[in-house]
């Protein structure tokens, strides 16, 4: 074997070379090198911090940033070359630094570890990233709430357990979707706040014997501050795992939407036609017209949940402070960005585009004695108990059932076999218009509510 080490940034203790497959068993090269804006950023920052406090000067502080700079537009431009040997983004940019400016590079290191180090990136690139995805969640928010304002009028039937329950509004429901992704959109900016908590400055894990001023740093970074503990520093991977969290409850959300979806474009529910581009058919089948979008979007989010559990079994047994285990934080973490950002931004694409079959879901709104409820509060109204009442619409019910009657079709004469307290005024009740107008209040589905409510969110938007 030959006697590599000295090529190392570590190798003055090591007396052999790295075993060939143990090098690219260990290396993360390969799938962190998106990481390299943020390395470079946090790099310019600590040689600025480092001229500040006067270790270096400020004529090599100037040296390191102009050719950190350069190498990030080597990066971009795709003339940079990666080396599995230098393991990972901080040493593959660190030895391109020091081939580029000589001695001077090697003063870049100073004050730091690569533990710091990679934590900082982490939390820079995740910093951007939320703010992306929560601008992400915004768009489809804004694509339904656009939904509800055009589709406030339309009947639907509302269920439970999937049998039908009340008439509602197709605009209601878009705003129900809404609702939930403005919960969505609140935690990914309160997991934010915890992400944006600097920890360059930990060093390895017991801070630095030089003078550095982590707050000088964590400004220029837009850090709140720095992290407060060196250990915890280096060791934390909260941070990843909350936006997991929060990630894997957005792609619940979206796989709920896609089930809806799914259930909607059947030919046995047939209220909505999804747009052909985002469709496929089949190899065999000519007729069929495949839900693919919301289906992907369905079985992706067991994948971003998957990637949760998977981070919380990667940190459960480890002491402090930092451990090589870290490493297999950052693929579950970027395939999670990805998967999030390609399931939203399909979504939010795809909303405006459907078609509503209204004819449809207003005659699915007719079966299954929709109405019942609107009896039963007519006759509480009346002055009947509501348990009473309950009971007489049942048995009303039953007629119905027995007799392929819906509570509407039912003669005056048929309904007040079950109770004298039923006049004619009962049919503005039974309608599935009147149905819905009568949940006019805030939270209600009422067509004025559903108007005012997409308004409301419009404006927070």
């Amino acid at each position: 074997m030959t006697d590599d080490t000295t090529s190392k940034p570590w190798g003055g203790r090591f007396t052999e070379s790295t075993d060939a497959f143990v090098e690219e068993f260990t290396a993360s090269i390969g799938f962190d090198q998106r990481l390299y804006r943020h390395d470079i950023t946090g790099s310019i920052a600590h040689a600025r911090m480092l001229a500040h406090v006067g270790i270096i000067t400020e004529k090599e502080s100037a040296e390191i940033v102009d050719g950190l700079e350069q190498i990030r537009t080597e990066i971009e431009q795709g003339e940079f070359s990666w080396s599995v040997g230098l393991e990972d983004i901080h040493m593959n940019i660190e030895a391109r630094l020091i081939e580029r400016i000589g001695e001077t590079g090697k003063k870049l290191h100073t004050g730091r570890s690569r533990n710091d180090q990679v934590a900082t990136d982490l939390r820079l690139y995740l910093r951007d990233e939320i703010d992306d995805l929560a601008a992400a969640v915004r768009r489809l928010q804004l694509a339904l709430v656009g939904l509800a304002e055009r589709e406030a009028d339309t009947i639907m039937p509302g269920f439970t357990h999937l049998q039908v329950a009340m008439p509602v509004s197709f605009g209601h429901h878009m705003l129900a979707w809404e609702a939930m992704l403005e919960r969505d959109h609140q935690r990914l900016l309160d997991c934010r706040k915890r992400v944006n908590s600097m920890p360059l400055g930990a060093a390895a894990l017991a801070g630095t014997g030089f003078p550095i001023d982590r707050a000088f740093s964590a400004g220029l970074l837009g850090f709140d501050s720095p992290a407060a503990n060196s250990l915890d520093a280096v060791s934390d991977r909260d941070f990843v795992i909350e936006f997991c969290a929060a990630a894997a409850l957005i792609m619940m959300h979206l796989s709920r939407f896609s089930e809806e979806l799914i259930l909607w474009s059947s030919a046995q529910f047939d209220f909505i036609e999804l747009p052909d581009r985002f469709c496929t058919g089949s190899s065999i089948m000519p007729q069929k017209k495949n839900p693919d979008v919301p289906e992907l979007v369905r079985g992706k989010s067991g994948r971003v949940t998957g990637h949760l559990v998977g981070l919380l079994m990667l940190m459960k047994g480890q002491p402090l402070a930092y451990n090589k285990d870290n490493q297999e934080d950052k693929e579950p973490l970027f395939d999670t960005v990805d998967t999030l950002r390609g399931s939203l931004r399909v979504f939010a694409d795809m909303m405006p585009a459907i078609g509503i079959r209204r004819e449809n879901m207003q005659a699915a709104a007719r079966q299954g004695f929709s109405t019942a409820t609107d009896l039963a509060d007519y006759l509480v109204r009346k002055g009947i108990a509501f348990r009473d009442a309950h009971e007489i619409v049942g048995r009303a019910v039953r007629f119905g059932v027995d007799n392929s009657k819906d509570l509407a079709d039912m003669t005056l004469d048929e309904l007040q076999a079950f109770s004298g307290m039923i006049e004619d005024d009962v049919f503005s009740v039974l309608t599935l218009e009147g149905s819905m107008a009568a949940r006019d209040h805030a939270g209600g589905t009422a067509p004025q509510q559903v108007r005012a409510a997409a308004a409301a969110a419009r404006a927070r938007l």
